[in-house]
């Protein structure tokens, strides 16, 4: 049977940020706005991001060679593609003929207006944006100029329609962000915003947790893996969960 899908997919969320971290000490310190004074897009990892990234590719070099990645796609985000990076140089299998490919459709959500607010900040400087989220649900909720779930999906769509077209058969890694993994997993899942929101409730995706699904009988996709942190946990590299410091009211 032809199928259009890779015969192995991994989905990475990239390791912990500069943007984690302040997040975190914005929300200990009660703080409405986060003190990160750089483009999202810019945002780096932190020391402890660059470890759970090298920890992830240590734990790469732990499959049989034809079993690991022969295709990378990455966010366009630096905290992304500095863990892309990092996986495929202490995973040895960047030295093979590896295709490697920055795709901005994987990028972060956009947050707009509320960029840099803690959910506090949002309720006192923009009342009006967090009853209409309440209303509407972060599934279809869009911040002046910024993107609803939904529009992240749309364009996710076409990235997975890449996928099919040039990369079947071949196994694939994908190092993204937190609700681009849960999106992904929306559209390769055929889930419900009820089931998909659901999943987010459960808890975050871990920074480079792993989300693999490999190919059945029928061509199809099946999920395998969900937020999986053994490979951390095994090299010793503490596990961090945090949403992005962009990611405040997600």
């Amino acid at each position: 049977m032809t199928s259009p899908w890779p015969s192995h997919l991994w989905l990475v969320r990239h390791g912990q940020s500069a943007g984690n971290v302040a997040r975190d000490r914005a929300h200990a310190a009660g703080l409405g706005e986060i003190d990160l004074d750089i483009r999202d897009v810019d945002v780096p990892l932190s020391d402890l991001g660059h470890a759970q990234s090298e920890a992830l590719g240590q734990w790469f070099t732990t499959l049989p060679d034809d079993q690991r990645p022969t295709v990378v796609l990455t966010s366009t985000y630096l905290r992304a593609r500095q863990t892309a990076t990092a996986i495929v140089e202490k995973g040895g299998f960047g030295k093979t003929d590896l295709g490697f490919c920055v795709d901005e459709r994987l990028r972060e959500r956009e947050f707009g207006i509320l960029d840099r607010l803690t959910t506090q900040g949002i309720e006192v400087r923009y009342p009006e944006q967090a009853e209409a989220r309440r209303r509407l649900g972060k599934f279809y909720h869009r911040p002046p100029g910024g993107e609803s779930w939904c529009d992240v999906i749309l364009r996710l769509r076409a990235a997975l329609d890449t996928l099919s077209l040039h990369h079947r058969d071949q196994r694939v890694l994908i190092v993204g962000h937190q609700v681009v993994i849960l999106c992904l997993r929306y559209l390769l899942e055929g889930l419900t915003e009820t089931e998909i929101l659901a999943i987010d409730a459960e808890g975050d995706v871990a920074n480079c947790g792993v989300t693999t699904y490999v190919r059945n009988g029928e061509g199809g996709l099946t999920l395998d893996l969900y937020n999986f942190v053994a490979p951390l946990e095994v090299q010793g590299a503490p596990v961090t969960s945090a949403p992005d410091a962009k990611v405040a009211a997600r």
